[in-house]
């Protein structure tokens, strides 16, 4: 592991003098490519065979401690996903760049390998100060890959509030593990584990780490700098950054919550229930709004983001219980929902790589019937967006339906409050997934049927091989894994006994490989390879049977025009992606994001065209940040008077601050 984070930072060097080095985006993307599929396949192994501790002491770090790295059944399964993205990103990013051909690309080289090495660092650390630096560094990198599009308008605020709630977060986690070591002030994971805070010293660790970890992931109404950012950076690093580094995230708070925090109180799992369900739902309504694709992406992200942190609620709330047999299957729930997410979410940023290649544009207004000058990106995006709207048989489906059947055995815990309150966020993660599903019939309809809305979508081609190649394998692994889940199910059993306590679940063990049946309490099933037989079976039944009975015979006519003769009345009259959603946008939005609809028609005879646009507000910005900024802004006004004072003022001062410092030492010394 150190050794392969090693090899990364040397193919940063490489990036480094690329223009002295022939062929260094190859070296590059295929060095970052190969390093990352050898950790993958390392994680793999290490699962498969009981996922045993490794740990090492390197002679880094302060003065009087030791950095040290460890890796566990949990490190092994967020380095599997963040390495099999990894490779699939390099593949891409290699093709991606070469279809480019500008001059942004010079900025990523060198970055990119260290983005992966800093996330890598973070999840084998095993001391709190090796995790800071890890955090810190990946935060720094993935921030400079933003700014590598610093030519494009919108990007440096984008890269300048990024780079304050990095801060922000960091902050938070670094006081977290303050309180977390204590008065023993051993920053080591392992003398943590062995001197739990208590009271409302864990409890205010907890919060930390939800704030801190949670800016990163983007859980609302910290996810303000997510929409900004991961768009801004190029495709394959957007798909690390939505895929992966919010699983980063997500990691600190599991390793924080489950393992280093002691026995957990049971309503720290319901704020994770409550923050996981809002978030989900204002995640997808935030995209529906969306009419520039990666940003329709990265809202996706926080609403996915959502849900996991629901289910590791769920699980923090059974574990607390002391029923581990449910914690177990909600903790599976949200570890396969993980590496799910960064699969299809990986996959639709390369789809938008694509489109942004072809069409030179991330507006949906302007794309439309890619699906036919595009037909292989068309199908491995359609994969994706019917993964990520948890259709059958792909994996988002597995995940979701797993949730949910920790979310039925919610009569088990013994508070009442907690019973409805899980009744209550069940409805609402089945309409986040409900709205999810038309976010992306929107998405996928407005973008790749019908005609082309612009000359750039008539004119569209199809990428090159290695960014096909890259689509392709998260494609595949999307249908595979929703198939058959049982095997990585089994795969990741390891961490989640670790975490929950857990044994086996109860006879998933006298099931077939293929036949997933989480708990005998439960009496559900799936079958994956059985479904998605069917489902095969019943669309050829269906191709057939409209082949038979359908009028054969072809028929060329001019379609309704809506009055536009001589142009393209489909390409002119079709929906847009705005259109689509206004039902959706006029139900929730208007009273959530007090979205309004401007129309501005002319009077008769007036050949001033008709315009319609909309405005809204992102409710976050409004009572939060917003009025945070203004209050800095007075500090700042008050704190720069200072710099005027006169000497004997300033002596005041330092006389004051002396008595105030001689007070505390006083009150602390008794």
């Amino acid at each position: 592991m150190v050794s392969a984070i090693v090899g990364l930072l040397l193919l940063a060097a490489v990036g480094v003098a690329a223009s002295r080095i022939p062929f260094a985006r190859g070296i590059v993307y295929g060095g970052t490519g190969a390093l990352c599929t050898l950790l993958a396949l390392w994680s793999v192994l290490s699962l498969a065979g009981g996922a045993g501790t490794e740990a090492l002491a390197l002679p880094l770090g302060l003065p009087w401690m030791t950095a040290h790295v460890r890796a566990d059944a949990l490190s092994a399964v967020f380095l599997l996903v963040v390495n099999l993205t990894g490779a699939t990103a390099s593949l891409f990013g290699w093709g991606y760049e070469r279809a480019h051909h500008d001059a942004r690309s010079g900025p990523v080289l060198p970055l990119y390998p260290l983005f992966i090495a800093g996330m890598n660092a973070v999840l084998i650390a095993d001391d709190a100060f090796g995790f800071l630096v890890a955090w810190e560094f990946m935060s720094l990198a993935s921030w400079l890959l933003v700014l590598s599009t610093h030519r494009d308008p919108d990007t440096p605020r984008a890269a300048r509030i990024y780079l304050i709630m990095a801060s922000f977060g960091t902050a938070c986690l670094l006081l977290a593990f303050g309180l977390l070591a204590g008065a023993h002030g051993d920053y080591r994971f392992d003398a943590i584990r062995s001197h739990a805070p208590e009271g409302w010293a864990a409890t205010l660790g907890v919060l930390l780490v939800l704030v801190g970890a949670g800016s990163k992931a983007g859980l609302v109404p910290l996810h303000v700098w997510l929409p900004l950012a991961h768009p801004a950076a190029p495709s394959h690093v957007s798909a690390l950054m939505s895929g992966v580094m919010t699983k980063v995230a997500v990691y600190a708070i599991t390793r924080v919550l489950f393992d280093l925090i002691g026995e957990p109180l049971w309503w720290w799992g319901g704020v994770m229930l409550v923050l996981g369900a809002v978030t989900a739902i204002m995640g997808v309504l935030y995209a529906m709004l969306q009419d520039d694709l990666k940003r329709l992406l990265a809202y996706s992200t926080v609403e996915n983001i959502g849900v996991i942190v629901a289910a590791l609620g769920m699980a923090l709330v059974f574990k607390a219980a002391h029923v581990p047999v449910i914690a177990a299957l909600a903790m599976s729930a949200a570890l396969l929902h993980v590496i799910n997410h960064s699969l299809f979410k990986s996959l639709l940023f390369y789809g938008s790589g694509a489109v942004l290649s072809a069409v030179h544009s991330r507006d949906l207004g302007r794309m439309g019937g890619l699906i036919h000058r595009m037909p292989v990106t068309a199908v491995f995006v359609l994969v994706g967006a019917a993964a990520i709207s948890a259709l059958p048989p792909l994996n988002g489906f597995v995940g979701e339906w797993l949730l949910f059947q920790a979310i039925l055995n919610g009569p088990a815990l013994p508070q009442w409050s907690l019973k409805i309150l899980i009744a209550v966020i069940g409805a609402a993660l089945a309409l986040a997934a409900a709205l999810a599903a038309a976010c992306f019939v929107r998405m996928y309809g407005t973008a790749f049927l019908g005609r082309p809305r612009g000359r750039e979508a008539e004119e569209a081609r199809e990428v090159n091989a290695a960014m096909r190649l890259g689509m392709a394998v998260p494609a595949v692994l999307c249908v595979l894994l929703g198939v058959l889940p049982t095997p990585l199910l089994r795969l990741f059993e390891p961490a989640t006994r670790l975490m929950v306590d857990a044994g086996p679940f109860d006879d998933r063990a006298y099931q077939p490989w293929f036949w997933l049946a989480p708990t005998s309490a439960i009496g559900n099933s799936y079958n994956g390879l059985v479904m998605a037989l069917v489902i095969g079976v019943l669309s050829m039944v269906l191709v057939v049977a409209i082949h038979r009975w359908a009028s054969a015979k072809v028929r060329r006519s001019i379609p309704w025009g809506c009055g536009y003769d001589g142009l393209d009345p489909l390409a002119v009259t079709q929906y847009t992606a705005s259109s689509f959603g206004q039902p959706i946008r006029r139900a929730f939005g208007s009273t959530v994001f007090r979205a309004r609809d401007h129309v501005d028609m002319p009077q008769p005879g007036d050949t001033r065209p008709a315009r319609f646009h909309v405005t809204w507000t992102d409710p976050a910005w409004h009572a939060i940040f917003t009025p945070l900024v203004r209050l800095v802004a007075r500090l700042a006004d008050l704190v720069n008077r200072l710099q005027f004072l006169t000497i004997r003022r300033y002596l005041m001062l330092m006389f004051f601050a002396l008595v105030v410092l001689l007070v505390m030492v006083a009150v602390t010394q008794r």
